[in-house]
């Protein structure tokens, strides 16, 4: 049965294209909405941009038949603009128009009216009045069924023996893994006897764990989980990583560090490029002043941390930061901000927070990769500081979820904190 959805105005700058996701059903957009759509076209961040590209296809719509009546739409249903009669002179705000059309729209047509918003308190609104509503669902993942990237398998004791001898080995019978799992092999016989290695998709073999190597000191993996990371890290294979934990599981220092041996020791690469999005926590500072590398040092302190913590006395990041202009071509640390229309081959690039990107955003700068790079996304998909994301629809959880089945992308969960026996605690406790 065909239901008419009422999309706010959070929807469309959350997915420009989400008047394509509800099939052959209709699809209304209230006047009140492209009032604040238009608010926002000026905006040069992904608002703007998504702004923008509703309104152009709202126009191009316009060219197949009047909006107020209703357009047909290419993958079925129909897409009009409507507004709540002469109440939409009377000042109200625009939740109480999108809601007032809501009413007047359930009580004329036979078919069921649901609004579909972001904003939680309109949804309450909504269920007040008696009005069906929803969350635009249309990108998130279900949180609890996340891919952690690793699991635990039981192996008879001549299988792992015969691993230890060949360097690998067919994954026991019944086993259901995707392309880069990690495995904890555990044997039948001997619960302690284990042996850690990762599923190749290609070989459809498990395959031994990269060493992490001398040069990466003083970063050494502590847990199985970290030893995961770095083998996804430093796989050259490997062009798309994924790795999420909460604060203090070591996620930004083991990228941060990778990145600078495979760059700095094994040339493997032709320069590091480190980004951030530069979302706030809690209340904007507002404008910063100074030059673009001054604007940026408070978003990018915690990259310099790290930078100066892998820094044996100083020679690698305090020699570029000094002017050492060979140094300078080989580390980037730039915001997300200007990504957009770039190619970047040949570099290993780490985007750090990455759980405050949107689905589109982490697309935006996926297709910026080039031949030959490598891109880690890091992030803690509990810590979200844009407005209009969670931790079900966020570009990070997005990016694991896409990715899982090809070859050319790891995902790992590090799940204990490293930092301190103070940050582990806050992390977990508050």
């Amino acid at each position: 049965m065909k239901k008419n959805f009422i999309l706010d105005t959070n929807v469309l700058l959350h997915e420009a294209t989400a008047i394509q996701r509800f099939t052959d059903n209709n699809v209304i957009i209230p006047l009140k909405v492209i009032e604040e759509i238009d608010h926002f076209k000026k905006d040069q961040s992904e608002l703007g941009r998504n702004a923008r590209h509703v309104s152009r296809l709202l126009d191009e719509l316009r060219q197949h038949g009047k909006l107020n009546k209703g357009v047909e739409l290419s993958y079925g249903g129909t897409l009009r603009i409507a507004f709540p009669g002469q109440t939409y002179k009377n000042g109200l705000s625009a939740d109480d128009q999108i809601l007032e059309l809501a009413m007047q729209l359930s009580k004329s047509e036979p078919l069921p009216c649901i609004v579909v918003s972001k904003d939680i308190n309109l949804r309450l609104k909504a269920d007040a009045l008696g009005l069906e509503a929803e969350d635009y669902e249309n990108d998130r993942v279900d949180i609890s069924e996340l891919y952690t990237g690793h699991t635990e398998v039981t192996a008879p004791a001549e299988a792992l023996e015969t691993f230890r001898r060949d360097g690998k080995i067919a994954p026991p019978e019944g086993a259901s893994l995707s392309p880069n799992q990690y495995v904890l092999l555990r044997s039948e016989t001997d619960p302690n006897h284990t042996v850690l290695v990762r599923f190749d998709g290609e070989s459809k073999l498990l395959v031994p764990l990269i060493p992490c190597p001398d040069e990466v000191k003083p970063v050494q993996p502590r847990n199985k989980e970290q030893h995961y990371a770095m083998d996804e890290l430093l796989n050259d294979n490997i062009k798309v990583v994924t790795i999420i934990g909460k604060a203090g599981t070591g996620k930004t220092l083991l990228a941060v560090a990778a990145a600078v041996f495979k760059t700095m020791h094994e040339k493997r690469y032709r320069r590091m490029l480190i980004c951030r999005p530069t979302i706030p926590m809690g209340k904007d500072i507002g404008f910063l002043p100074g030059t673009l590398e001054e604007k940026l040092n408070p978003w990018m302190q915690p990259i310099y941390d790290a930078l100066d913590f892998l820094s044996t006395g100083g020679r690698i990041w305090k020699r570029s930061r000094d002017g050492n202009k060979d140094e300078d071509d080989r580390i980037g640390i730039e915001p997300l901000t200007y990504i957009r229309g770039r190619s970047i081959p040949n570099q290993f690039i780490v985007v750090d927070e990455a759980q405050n990107l949107t689905p589109l955003e982490a697309k935006t700068v996926l297709t910026r990769v080039g031949p030959g790079t490598k891109i880690v996304l890091t992030g803690d998909i509990y810590q979200i500081d844009n407005p209009f994301l969670d931790s079900m629809s966020n570009g990070l959880s997005s990016v694991v979820e896409k990715f899982r089945p090809h070859n050319v992308a790891a995902h790992i969960v590090l799940g204990r904190g490293v930092r301190s026996e103070v940050a582990e605690l806050a992390a977990n406790l508050l």
